[in-house]
């Protein structure tokens, strides 16, 4: 993990990008990840975990229409996270996740494993979605921070 976030914020100093991100499931990993980078200061600028529906509703703007139609671990969450942490944080990048850690809160429709990560990056928007195996939260919140580092990576390219 160290090498490809020392990567990736070599890459944003370069490009002179800066970037925001917005974590629900991973809970400051991703951002903790990034900051742990010397020299991030230069291009990181707001990491906010928005746990709760209601930080996500007061904080990031995403509409209770949304979350009540789509649900909170869903595309459409995702895509408005990213897109609002840019504009709250300024930024020509942004990354988000949300998703179900466990090792409780898993559906049928949406089992413990769903993440969905949103990288955005000047007007382009890219939404993955994953299912990871169910092997414990610390474990599917490495993975969903890991997938994250890659797709960043490969915008970066």
């Amino acid at each position: 993990m160290k090498l490809i976030s020392e990567n990736i914020v070599k890459k944003l100093i370069k490009k002179k990008i800066k970037i925001s991100i917005a974590e629900s499931c991973t809970g400051g990993l991703l951002s903790s990840t990034i900051t742990s980078v010397s020299g991030s200061s230069k291009v990181f600028t707001l990491g906010l975990v928005a746990y709760s529906n209601q930080s996500k509703i007061k904080v990031l703007k995403v509409s209770k229409k949304i979350i009540r139609k789509y649900g909170t671990v869903s595309e459409q969450v995702c895509l408005t996270m990213a897109k609002n942490v840019a504009k709250i944080g300024n930024t020509n990048m942004s990354v988000s996740v949300t998703g179900i850690a466990g090792p409780s809160g898993g559906t049928r429709k949406k089992p413990v494993g769903l993440i969905y990560v949103g990288i955005k990056k000047g007007n382009k928007i890219n939404i993955k979605k994953y299912l990871l195996k169910n092997k414990g939260r610390f474990y599917i919140q490495k993975v969903t921070v890991n997938k994250c580092l890659g797709l960043m990576l490969r915008v970066l390219k």
